[in-house]
């Protein structure tokens, strides 16, 4: 189960704490127990539980105040070369810098998911999440890359059925959406072009 799922298991955005997503859970959790409601299926009581273990993993603790006397003394200072950390392997993603590392984990969820969608042909839900995610994380410009590729990915399957009006409103709205990206624009202009000669095709195939 995905981070973003579970959220919206617990009826929660990704900015909850972890106060509030226990709280959410104890709420849930009396409702949907079938023990406490006789005939309720156990499915969403198992879905709910599951969603809370993995928020319960990924939603970080607020910070405990440390308790007992304070010491009077201070340690003696380490003069030695702390060992250096071992280097982090290259993302492939290009985070921006005002993103927090939850929202780093959230994008890169809807992107594999979003790319999943895509190849099994899913484009509606395709669209709605990644127009979800490009207002979710308005200021990352590689999200609105993602969601003008996913336009210009329903125009060409529009163009593959015959729904050339439909092809030609997802071109537009790809230009729209990254109108600075370079070779999007020259891709979506040789979609174009394909479409007028599919369209011209179309017009002059005899009437049967």
């Amino acid at each position: 189960m995905e981070l973003l799922d579970c959220y919206r298991l617990l009826g929660l955005t990704p900015q909850a704490s972890l106060a509030e997503v226990k709280t959410s859970y104890r709420r849930l959790a009396r409702r949907l127990h079938p023990d406490l409601n006789p005939g309720l299926p156990h499915d969403p009581f198992v879905r709910l539980h599951h969603a809370y273990q993995v928020l319960l993993e990924a939603v970080p603790a607020q910070p405990v105040t440390p308790q007992g006397p304070v010491p009077t003394t201070a340690p003696p200072a380490n003069t030695s070369t702390p060992p250096s950390p071992p280097p982090q392997p290259a993302s492939p993603f290009r985070h921006h810098p005002q993103l927090s590392p939850l929202e780093c984990q959230l994008k890169c969820q809807a992107y594999y998911r979003l790319q999943r969608l895509l190849s099994q042909g899913k484009f509606a839900y395709a669209i709605a999440l990644v127009e979800g995610l490009s207002q979710r994380l308005a200021v990352d410009l590689e999200v609105r890359q993602w969601q003008a590729v996913t336009y210009q990915r329903v125009a060409r399957h529009a163009m593959e059925c015959g729904e050339f009006p439909k092809a030609h409103i997802y071109l537009k709205k790809a230009l729209r959406t990254d109108p600075y990206n370079r070779s999007l624009r020259q891709e979506v202009e040789r979609d174009f072009q394909q479409l007028q000669r599919q369209v011209r095709q179309r017009s002059g195939q005899p009437k049967g």
